[in-house]
């Protein structure tokens, strides 16, 4: 399923998104994190080591909600993700993300710190999309 012009749009504008996987017992993990919309594919970053990796390293299947600032409007993509463990890619998205939804100054700073980590970034096809308005 193919996105409508809609909801490519409202998944560029910079909203937040949240991202379910299953815990190892079995619990949802919901996460608060940045995204960008790459062609049909959502691409988020995580530092190594953190939750988020070893859920996905277990069961790649999540659920990701955008929404914007009223709650009243959201795009929810459910599938499963690839990892991207590239060290070069994993850095250049997550710079990306920093430019995305940071000024300049402050996105050089939180990249510089970046640099100093193992970073793994996600993709996620938009091909079971849901959305309300």
């Amino acid at each position: 399923m193919a996105l409508t012009a809609e909801q490519r749009a409202f998944l560029e504008q910079k909203n937040f998104a949240v991202l379910g996987t299953v815990s190892q017992s079995g619990a949802p993990h919901l996460t608060v994190m940045w995204y960008v919309l790459d062609g049909d594919e959502i691409v988020f970053n995580t530092k190594a080591g953190r939750a988020k990796e070893s859920n996905l390293d277990r069961d790649p299947r999540v659920s990701l909600l955008v929404y914007d600032d009223t709650g009243y409007r959201y795009v929810r993509i459910d599938g499963t993700v690839r990892p991207v463990t590239d060290p070069a890619a994993a850095h250049a998205d997550i710079a990306r993300l920093a430019a995305r939804y940071e000024d300049a100054e402050e996105a050089a700073r939180s990249v510089a710190r970046f640099q100093t980590e193992e970073r793994i970034s996600y993709r996620l096809p938009t091909t079971r999309v849901y959305d309300y308005r």
